[in-house]
C-alpha cells in the first residue's frame, strides 16, 4: 500500500469516519472484505438509503450489490471520496456533502452533476451524467419565435 493510502487510512480512523462506516456496514448487514489502497469493501448493504450504487464513509465503501460490482473505475471514484473524508476531518463531510447535494439539485435537478464532491471524485468514474444548469437548457419556444431574436 502506498504511503498516501496509509496516511488516509490512519486519518479516517482517527477522525472517526471509518469507525462510523464500519458501524453502518454492520447495521446494514454488509459483508466486509479488504479492498485495494486501504479501502474496506462492504457488499450486500440492505438499506435503501442512500440511493446510490455505492457510497463511502471514511475508508468503507458500501454497496447493496454482490461481490464484483465495484469495478476499477468505481473504486477509484470511491477512493477519492475516502480522501475527501480525510481532508474534511471526518464527520464535517456529512453536512458539507448534503449541502453540496442540495445546491446541485437547485442548479440542475441532479444530486451529483454540480456537487463539487462528486465532480472532484470524477462524475464519469462514479457513473453520473453531466447535466447543464436549468437556465442553460434548450427550452421550447412558442411557434414563430426564432431563437436569438
Amino acid at each position: 500500500m502506498e504511503r498516501r493510502h496509509r496516511i488516509r487510512r490512519i486519518a479516517n480512523f482517527v477522525n472517526l469516519s471509518t469507525p462510523l462506516g464500519l458501524l453502518i456496514s454492520v447495521a446494514g448487514g454488509a459483508r466486509r472484505t479488504d479492498g485495494p489502497n486501504g479501502l474496506i469493501l462492504a457488499y450486500g448493504y440492505r438499506f435503501a438509503f442512500p440511493v446510490a450504487g455505492a457510497f463511502t464513509v471514511g475508508n468503507v465503501v458500501l454497496t447493496k450489490h454482490p461481490d464484483g460490482y465495484l469495478t476499477d473505475r468505481l473504486l477509484e471514484h470511491e477512493g477519492r471520496h475516502a480522501t475527501q473524508w480525510a481532508w474534511c476531518a471526518g464527520l464535517p463531510m456529512l453536512p458539507l456533502y448534503l449541502l453540496s447535494l442540495a445546491v446541485s439539485m437547485l442548479i440542475c435537478g441532479d444530486q451529483a452533476a454540480y456537487n463539487p464532491f462528486e465532480r472532484l471524485a470524477g462524475l464519469e468514474d462514479g457513473g453520473y451524467p453531466r447535466k447543464s444548469p436549468w437556465w442553460r437548457r434548450n427550452r421550447t419556444l412558442p411557434e414563430g419565435i426564432i431563437k436569438g431574436e
